[in-house]
């Protein structure tokens, strides 16, 4: 974090001068004063002025709001991001052209992005909030998609009575699946296999 040790008259102008460096507001800052002024001896010899150490304090959507449009700059897209930010998350929602190589087969590059800014992001945080990052709200469409998935291939695994395997998916994906089908009193669901290769199994109850 950007930081700037100013000295100064007294310890008011001191910060003033910094936070006018810096381009903070008092409350972004973490202020240490390292020296606090001195007049001297009547007031006239050895004056001493302030000295004060002005800190940008650690900001987690400013940070990965910076590390995400890097990365982006890196990939030659510059997409619009907008941010919702809550109580547990911080929410990155991406719109754009050519963003399609962002979310990648079945949402694994846009899984593989979002894991590596929770990261980056985590490691200079103590405020562990979740990052989402979205294209296009795609994580609800895909959500759909596997909620309609999920209960057709339970009626099917109810009609025919034989057990359904499907394809690896994400943890996340997978507890999507799992949540739908929990209350369903024909079927039962659990997981198998090592990851990245885990899959969903849909049995029949006897």
């Amino acid at each position: 974090m950007r930081a700037v040790e100013i000295s100064a008259k007294t310890v008011e102008e001191a910060i003033r001068i910094a936070l006018e460096q810096l381009g903070l507001e008092k409350e972004d800052v973490n202020i240490d004063i390292l020296e606090q002024p001195n007049k001297g001896f009547l007031g006239i010899l050895g004056n001493k002025n302030a000295l004060v150490r002005v800190e940008e304090k650690f900001n987690p959507v400013k940070y990965s709001l910076s590390f995400l449009k890097n990365v982006l700059a890196r990939m030659d897209l510059d997409p619009q991001i907008d941010v919702e930010e809550n109580d547990e998350y911080i929410i990155f929602n991406l719109t754009g052209k050519d963003l399609g190589v962002l979310i990648g087969r079945r949402g694994d590059t846009l899984d593989a992005l979002q894991f590596l800014t929770n990261l980056v992001v985590n490691k200079k945080s103590t405020q562990k909030k979740k990052i989402i990052i979205d294209v296009e709200n795609y994580r609800n469409r895909r959500k759909e998609t596997l909620i309609n998935l999920a209960n057709r291939l339970a009626e099917k695994a109810k009609k025919s009575g034989k057990k359904i395997v499907l394809e690896p998916m994400s943890p996340q994906e997978r507890r999507i699946i799992h949540i739908t089908l929990q209350d369903n009193k024909y079927i039962s669901t659990y997981s198998e296999g090592e990851e990245p290769y885990r899959k969903v199994i849909i049995v029949p109850k006897k």
